[in-house]
C-alpha cells in the first residue's frame, strides 16, 4: 500500500495521521493551561475523580490525560510514566498544544529521619543525577521550581491540613543503585552505598525521578513547573508503606485553584510577579 502524501509528517516533528500529537495523541484545545503530571497512568483517574467534571482526551502508551474543572478552574492530568524520558515526552508535546504550567504529583523516598511515611515534600530544586535534563543543557544549569507554583503548593498544603516538608529533591534515573539499593543478587558499587549520605550531608530532603528533568525543561522554555511528592520510604529508618497519595493529589489539584488565584491578582493590579502586597491591595 504506497502512502499520499497527505500522510506524510516532517520526521523533526512527528504526529499522529489526524494531527495530534505523536505520544500523548492530544491537539489543541484537549488540555488546560495547567496541567497535573503523575507517573502513574491509573493516578490520573484518582487526580480527575476530584474534579468538578472530566472527559478522558487521550490514552496512548503510558500517556493517559484527562481534561475537566476543579473549583471552576479549567485543568488537566497526564501521566508520564516513570523517568526523565517520559516527562521529557509529556512537556514537549503538551507545550505544542498550549500547556505552560506544570506541577508534578507523585511518590517519593525521604532520605530524613525526622519525615514520616505519608508525609508530602514539595521540592524547590532538584539534583540532576538524571540524564535526560543533561541532552537540553549543560550539567551546571540549576534545576530550580517555580517560586509561584512552590507558593501555591505549600498554600495548598496549609489550607488542607498536610504534613509536608520544603527541600531539595534528586532525581534519579536508577530505582535501584542510583537510589543506593542493591540490584539483583546484591549487586552494588562503592559509590551507590556512600549516596545517601553524601546528599544528607548536602542537606536534600529525597530521592524521586522526575523534577529534575521538569523543571529544567520548564526553566529553558519559561513556562512555571513545580512537584508535590507522598513519602513511601523513609530511607534513614529502612521503612516502606504505599501511603498519601489521596493527600498528595488534593495537594496538586487545591494548587491549581490557588496559581489560578495569584494570577487573578497579578492580572487584577498589573503586576508581573506575585507579591503579599497584591494580596494585601
Amino acid at each position: 500500500m504506497s502512502m499520499s502524501d497527505e500522510d506524510v509528517v516532517s520526521a523533526s516533528r512527528p504526529v499522529t495521521p489526524d494531527r495530534k500529537q505523536y505520544h500523548v495523541e492530544v491537539a489543541s484545545g484537549q488540555v488546560a493551561r495547567t496541567v497535573l503530571l503523575p507517573g502513574d497512568p491509573q493516578r490520573v483517574a484518582r487526580i480527575s475523580s476530584f474534579w468538578d467534571h472530566y472527559e478522558e482526551v487521550a490514552s496512548h502508551r503510558q500517556f493517559v490525560t484527562h481534561t475537566g474543572t476543579y473549583s471552576d478552574v479549567p485543568i488537566s492530568a497526564c501521566s508520564t510514566g516513570i523517568g526523565g524520558p517520559g516527562t521529557a515526552i509529556a512537556v514537549e508535546e503538551l507545550a505544542n498544544v498550549g500547556a505552560r504550567d506544570f506541577i508534578r504529583v507523585g511518590s517519593c523516598a525521604a532520605l530524613r529521619e525526622d519525615i514520616g511515611l505519608g508525609d508530602l515534600v514539595i521540592s524547590t530544586g532538584a539534583v540532576r543525577l538524571e540524564g535526560t535534563s543533561k541532552q537540553y543543557v549543560r550539567p551546571e544549569y540549576p534545576a530550580f521550581a517555580s517560586y509561584e507554583v512552590v507558593l501555591a503548593l505549600v498554600e495548598a498544603a496549609e489550607s488542607l491540613g498536610l504534613e509536608y516538608h520544603l527541600g531539595i529533591s534528586a532525581s534519579t534515573d536508577s530505582f535501584y543503585l542510583g537510589q543506593s539499593r542493591p540490584g539483583y543478587g546484591g549487586y552494588e558499587q562503592d559509590w551507590s552505598r556512600a549516596l545517601i549520605t553524601e546528599l544528607h550531608r548536602a542537606r536534600v530532603v529525597n530521592f524521586e525521578m522526575e523534577a529534575a528533568t521538569l523543571f529544567t525543561l520548564a526553566s529553558l522554555y519559561g513556562f512555571r513547573a513545580g512537584a508535590v511528592c507522598a513519602v513511601y520510604a523513609n530511607r534513614a529508618r529502612d521503612e516502606f508503606a504505599v501511603r498519601g497519595e489521596e493527600d498528595v493529589i488534593r495537594c496538586g489539584n487545591e494548587a491549581v485553584r490557588v496559581l489560578a488565584e495569584l494570577d487573578e491578582e497579578k492580572e487584577r493590579t498589573g503586576a508581573r510577579y506575585w507579591s503579599r502586597r497584591l494580596h494585601r491591595v
